[in-house]
């Protein structure tokens, strides 16, 4: 970062080196090693399906809860569900159901044309993945009804 260093003076390194202050990420060379030997061990095709599992039974079971729309039916689509409850709004139920432990995210998620084009001002995104479970989504679905329920 810096050239050269005294009492009287301070000369700064040329571009990039004078914006590459500290100790490199280390650890986070040695995260993404982890995270790859990890995906490896696992294997691709046992993290697809097991995804596309899980995003198969939260479809169904959320399209049980009343008032609940699944905005993004594609098929083949990345185990991401995208919702939007009409008694609610999107940050109100990310709020709740925060409070019971369950992670989502809520907003336009970088669609926000799209979203102006169809009418819907937020959605509510439950994304799954490798690391999760099947119980997990039933928090959600149980978590949900009581949104419903507390807006209804």
């Amino acid at each position: 970062m810096i050239k050269s260093v005294s009492f009287e003076k301070t000369i700064f390194n040329d571009i990039p080196q004078k914006f590459e202050a500290g100790t490199t990420n280390i650890s986070g060379a040695i995260g993404l090693a982890k995270a790859i030997e990890f995906i490896r061990s696992v294997g691709f095709e046992n993290i697809a399906a097991h995804e596309a599992k899980l995003l198969t039974y939260a479809t169904e079971v959320l399209s049980t809860v009343k008032d609940l729309r699944i905005i993004g039916t594609a098929q083949h689509k990345s185990a991401v569900l995208s919702f939007v409850l009409d008694c609610a709004h999107p940050h109100d139920v990310g709020t709740l159901l925060d409070t019971e432990g369950v992670a989502v995210r809520t907003g336009q998620h970088c669609t926000e044309p799209l979203m102006r084009r169809f009418g819907i001002p937020a959605a509510t995104r439950a994304s799954f993945a490798i690391y999760n479970t099947f119980e997990e989504i039933d928090v959600l679905h149980k978590s949900l009804l009581k949104v419903v329920k507390l807006f209804s």
